[in-house]
């Protein structure tokens, strides 16, 4: 299948700097189901779910997008069927900014975001005035900042809720300079810098060892950045839906997901 059916713009931000061409695996009558994702591990996860799917009369036609912003604005437009790379604050802030109707409608896993470090070996280690990068998204740089508190490095105000920035910080003891980063540097900056917060997918791209250069990362339990399936609110009751979601969320994907992020992620589902 070809991607002409992309509008130049949304096509053009999901190529990246290469060219991504749609795969899937094909039911002889199975209905077609255009699925966007973020190119990379989650590419090979979602081979397993096409095989599944096809099963259940399920065609998956897997897009693979290098920008955040592109599969929302793709499925927004009827240019998916469904995407699944984000998490409930990204898509409650979509929503908001851009008049979405977009809803979740099963949970895919959990990438716990992290602080790494090739300077120290500990939180504790980390030094007075220590830099530390965080992503510059509203949201992870919100999550990375929570995540520094709950370390006890600093505190930011309770109102600012799941989106601070460093703004927001309120007390900062150890006099921690944070650095604002796109979220796709950070982790390439990390050796210029005492630790930074990175996003696993992010982390696996700019080569971080995610076991022995880790030093802390987000508790799994009661998280609200639980990654998860999404359609268009329209969409949301239609059978196919069903039959997607329980094709992500079988044991071979467990599998699948432990192998291509070397157990760096947490299934969402029981």
């Amino acid at each position: 299948m070809s991607s002409s059916f992309l509008s130049r713009r949304v096509m053009l931000a999901g190529m990246g700097v290469a060219m991504m061409a749609p795969y899937g695996v094909a039911h002889a009558d199975g209905q077609v189901l255009r699925i966007g994702i973020i190119a990379g591990e989650d590419e090979d996860v979602w081979r397993v779910v096409a095989e599944n799917a096809a099963k259940e009369g399920l065609t998956l036609k897997i897009i693979p997008f290098s920008d955040y912003n592109a599969p929302n604005e793709a499925l927004a437009e009827h240019e998916l069927d469904a995407n699944a790379f984000q998490h409930g604050p990204f898509l409650e802030a979509q929503n908001k900014a851009k008049n979405f109707h977009i809803v979740p409608v099963g949970n895919t896993y959990l990438s716990p975001i992290g602080l790494y470090s090739r300077r120290w070996k500990s939180v504790a280690e980390l030094p007075n005035k220590a830099v530390i990068g965080v992503p510059n998204d509203p949201t992870n740089e919100g999550r990375a900042l929570l995540l520094l508190q709950k370390l006890g490095l600093i505190k930011v105000a309770e109102d600012a809720g799941l989106v601070p920035t460093a703004l927001d910080i309120t007390e900062n003891p150890r006099q921690i300079s944070v650095k604002e980063m796109d979220a796709g540097m950070v982790g390439r900056a990390l050796p210029d810098m005492d630790a930074a917060v990175v996003n696993t997918d992010w982390a696996n791209k700019a080569g971080i060892d995610l076991q022995k250069e880790r030093i802390a990362q987000e508790a799994p339990q009661n998280n609200p950045y639980v990654c998860f399936i999404a359609v268009n609110e329209t969409d949301k009751n239609a059978p196919w839906v069903s039959k997607l979601v329980s094709a992500f969320q079988q044991d071979n994907v467990k599998q699948a997901l432990a192998q291509a992020f070397h157990g760096a992620v947490v299934p969402g589902w029981s």
